[in-house]
């Protein structure tokens, strides 16, 4: 109850009009105070007008009228006169004067809890302007006791009327609430809740028909969240049974080109000159559809095996990927060039790198071969207190802007006739299981250069 919305609004809404009344509570106190001295000049005068219609008055009569005005003394200024009207034995001397014509209202606050605050009796004297302009001035001399009494007891009324309005105010606000905002919320809840239940069943998503115009306007960013998410649900069920599908075609039509590939091998020692005119273009054809096939099949796995890491020592890896790359060359003008310190070792997994260089390599060699000029791919490496850093660079003809745009997304990075695409995929997959990353850090007319980051981590192998 308490941890809820509503029990806290509750308790809140009672502190803040209790605040508030305390508030007035002060200034309130402040003016009893104030009417309560004055009642007392007002009674001090109607008594002291016996004494003025008769100058003969009996002490008993006197000491009478002075009780029931609740004054030791009653003096009267009338005609520039000052004239003690009625008297009787103080019980002790005056402690202080107050006026209450000249007195401000932040004195007379003051005064007032200084009164509430000191519980001894005194004896002070009070001078008012008489009622109806009866003279110029009145005074008397009062004890404080009963008027801090009474103080006391209209307070209590007070804080006691504030405590039952406050709770009053407060069931009120509690009950409002619950009907306009706490119930409205959990029927929110409760639609997450369903949909949360069964995310791509669209009947699920929630209907706004809240009247509160904050409540409404959340009710309408998550059901376009909650229609967004559904889409989302639905196409990546259809990609993934896509996916299924193109990797079991994938795999029977790599079996089928590879036995293609035998044969091609064949064809080419044929004597025919059309024959051994077409068949380098046929393998190339064959070739490249195993390598699409594999690929697919490679990406499309539902699990990718998380790395093996060991020490090894990079320049071993490098020179593997580079002479790989240029017997695939063949003839063709193009110069490899590796920059690796021959005691740098890294922590990774040989065959994964290697198949992340190789992707690389291989990337910038096919570039550099379809522009049929002469070129140049470098690989070095250097390291620093937290990573090793592999950097890759070639003077091809470098990427095109839409190749940037989805360079590490699958089937659609490449440019190149007949590329699937993936292999820059497949790297970033390889590289985040090590923690690491691959970036483009230049591509121009002048060559391409990549990034490859590998932290070192806390751990040891």
């Amino acid at each position: 109850m308490i941890n809820s919305l509503s029990g806290r609004l509750l308790i809140l809404t009672t502190v803040f009009v209790m605040l508030a009344e305390v508030l007035i509570f002060v200034p309130s106190i402040a003016r009893f105070r104030e009417d309560y001295m004055l009642n007392r000049l007002e009674r001090a005068q109607i008594a002291s007008l016996t004494l003025l219609a008769d100058d003969m008055l009996d002490p008993a009569l006197e000491a009478e009228l002075l009780r029931n005005a609740e004054v030791f003394n009653v003096v009267l200024r009338r005609d520039e006169m000052r004239q003690l009207v009625l008297s009787s034995p103080m019980p002790q001397m005056i402690d202080r004067t107050i006026d209450l014509r000249n007195d401000s209202a932040s004195v007379l606050i003051r005064d007032a809890m200084m009164r509430l605050l000191t519980p001894e009796n005194k004896v002070i004297r009070v001078i008012g302007a008489p009622v109806r302009d009866a003279g110029l001035l009145i005074e008397v001399t009062m004890d404080t006791g009963p008027m801090r009494t009474a103080m006391i007891d209209y307070g209590l009324r007070i804080l006691l009327l504030s405590a039952v309005i406050s709770v009053f105010t407060a069931i009120l606000l509690f009950l409002a609430m619950r009907v306009f905002l706490v119930k409205p919320i959990k029927g929110v809840v409760a639609h997450m809740q369903r949909y949360a239940a069964a995310p791509e069943d669209a009947r699920r998503i929630i209907v706004p028909s809240a009247g509160v115009t904050e409540l409404r306007e959340a009710e309408e960013a998550l059901k376009a969240l909650q229609t967004e998410l559904t889409s989302a649900l639905r196409q990546k069920e259809r990609l993934a049974q896509l996916g299924s599908a193109v990797s079991k075609i994938s795999h029977d039509l790599r079996n089928i080109m590879t036995s293609a590939q035998l044969f091609t091998d064949r064809i080419e020692m044929s004597e025919d000159p059309v024959v051994a005119r077409m068949a380098p273009k046929l393998v190339g054809s064959i070739t490249r559809a195993v390598h699409l096939c594999e690929s697919t099949l490679a990406f499309g796995r539902a699990e990718e095996p998380g790395p093996t890491l060991t020490q090894v020592r990079l320049a071993d890896v490098v020179d593997d990927v580079l002479d790989s790359e240029r017997l695939a060359a063949g003839e063709f003008p193009l110069v490899f060039n590796m920059d690796v310190p021959a005691d740098l070792f890294i922590r990774a997994d040989p065959e994964q790198l290697y198949r992340v260089l190789g992707n690389l390599v291989r990337n910038a060699r096919q570039a550099i071969m379809a522009s049929r000029i002469e070129g140049e791919i470098g690989i070095r490496a250097t390291e620093t207190p937290d990573a090793w850093l592999i950097g890759l660079r070639d003077t091809g003809p470098g990427l095109a802007a839409k190749a940037q745009e989805h360079l590490f997304a699958p089937f659609q990075g490449s440019v190149r006739k007949g590329g699937s695409g993936l292999g820059l995929a497949i790297s970033a997959e390889l590289l985040r299981g090590h923690g690491g990353d691959i970036a483009l850090t230049r591509t121009d007319a002048s060559g391409t250069e990549f990034l490859i980051t590998l932290p070192k981590g806390d751990g040891t192998i």
